[in-house]
C-alpha cells in the first residue's frame, strides 16, 4: 500500500527516460566526508536514489572514508538496497577542495553554531538558493551538499570553504539523525525545489535572492578559493594582514563574501585589487599566500 501511495503520476523528470544527459537533477552532489560506517554510505546512496539523485557518475563523493574500500563492502551494498549504480558512480578523493572542484554553490549541514562561517540557512531556503545558483550557471556547474563524519561532524575547514551551511530543526530534546536521514532530507527539499519550476538560465528561480537586476554567471569554488589564497598575499604585501598573527580576518572576509554570492566577474576584480596590491607591496602580481606565481594570472584577471 506504502509503495502505491507513492508512485509518481507520470514520468520523473529525473530518470534516464525522461531526461537528456544534460538533466539538472545529475548537476547536485552529495559529498561525504570522513564517514566511518560502509552500511551508512550504502543508506545515502538509497536514500539519493529515491530522490532522483547519483544518476550521474560523480554524484557522490566520498572524502577520506575510514574503509577504503567501503564502495565494494558488502554492509555499503545491502544497504544500497538496488542503488548500486549510485555506488558504481561514486569516487573517493583525499580532500575537499578535490571533492568541491567544479561547483558554484556549496552548502555544508551542521548543527554546529561558529562563530565565523557562510550564511546559515534552512534547508528549504538552501534548496531553493541551490536551485538559483544552477539556473543561472552554465551547464557544467554543479552545487554540492557537504555532510561530516557520524560523530564528529564537518571539520572547521570543510564548513568555511561552503557558500551556505544549513541544518535540520529537528526536536531538539532528541535531535539525533543518523547521516543517510539527514541525507534524504537534504535531497528531498533539493527535489521539490527543482520541480518546483526549471526555469530558463539567466531567470530568478524563487525569492532565495534578491532581485538586483543583471545576474553574472556564479564563480566556481575552485575560483573563489584561488581569489582567497591571492587576496591574502595582497593584504599581506600591504602590511593589512600580518601571517604571524593573521587573527580572524580571512575567515571575516570569507563570511562577507559568502554573503555575497560572487560572480566570476566579481571574483575577477577582486583578484585584479590583489594584483595590484602585490605590485604596491613589491611583490609578484600573481603570488598567492604560499608565495606561489601563477604565470597565467593575467589571462584571468580584468585590468
Amino acid at each position: 500500500m506504502t509503495e502505491a501511495l507513492n508512485q509518481p503520476a507520470g514520468p520523473d523528470p529525473a530518470s534516464p527516460a525522461s531526461c537528456d544527459p544534460g538533466n539538472i537533477f545529475s548537476r547536485v552532489r552529495v559529498v561525504l566526508v570522513e564517514t566511518s560506517h560502509p552500511g551508512n554510505v550504502g543508506s545515502v546512496a538509497r536514500a539519493m536514489k529515491t530522490m532522483g539523485f547519483g544518476a550521474a557518475p560523480g554524484g557522490l563523493v566520498l572524502v577520506s572514508p575510514r574503509e577504503p574500500d567501503v564502495l565494494a563492502h558488502a554492509d555499503a551494498v545491502a544497504m544500497a538496497s538496488g542503488a548500486d549504480d549510485v555506488l558504481a558512480g561514486a569516487r573517493i578523493v583525499p580532500d575537499i577542495e578535490t571533492a568541491l572542484a567544479g561547483t558554484a554553490f556549496t552548502v555544508a549541514m551542521t548543527a554546529r553554531q561558529r562563530e565565523f562561517g557562510p550564511p546559515r540557512l534552512l534547508p528549504r531556503a538552501a534548496a531553493a538558493q541551490a536551485h538559483t545558483v544552477l539556473a543561472g550557471a552554465d551547464d557544467a556547474a554543479m552545487i554540492a551538499f557537504v555532510f561530516g563524519n557520524e560523530r564528529y561532524g564537518l571539520p572547521n575547514e570543510a564548513v568555511l570553504r561552503c557558500s551556505a551551511v544549513t541544518h535540520i530543526p529537528a526536536n531538539p530534546a532528541y535531535s539525533s539523525l543518523n547521516l543517510a536521514q539527514a541525507v534524504q532530507l537534504i535531497t528531498y527539499e533539493m527535489r521539490l525545489a527543482l520541480l518546483d519550476g526549471q526555469v530558463p538560465r539567466g531567470e530568478a528561480a524563487s525569492d532565495a535572492t534578491p532581485n538586483i537586476g543583471y545576474s553574472g554567471e556564479p564563480a566556481t569554488t575552485e575560483q573563489i578559493e584561488s581569489m582567497f589564497g591571492h587576496l591574502q598575499a595582497g593584504l599581506a604585501a600591504i602590511g593589512f594582514l600580518d601571517p604571524a598573527n593573521p587573527r580572524k580576518l580571512m575567515p571575516r572576509l570569507r563570511r562577507m563574501f559568502a554573503r555575497a554570492g560572487l560572480e566570476r566577474e566579481e571574483v575577477n576584480i577582486l583578484r585584479g585589487i590583489a594584483k595590484r596590491m602585490l605590485l604596491t607591496g613589491g611583490k609578484p602580481a600573481g603570488a598567492d599566500a604560499a608565495g606561489q606565481v601563477d604565470d597565467d594570472i593575467d589571462k584571468d584577471i580584468h585590468p
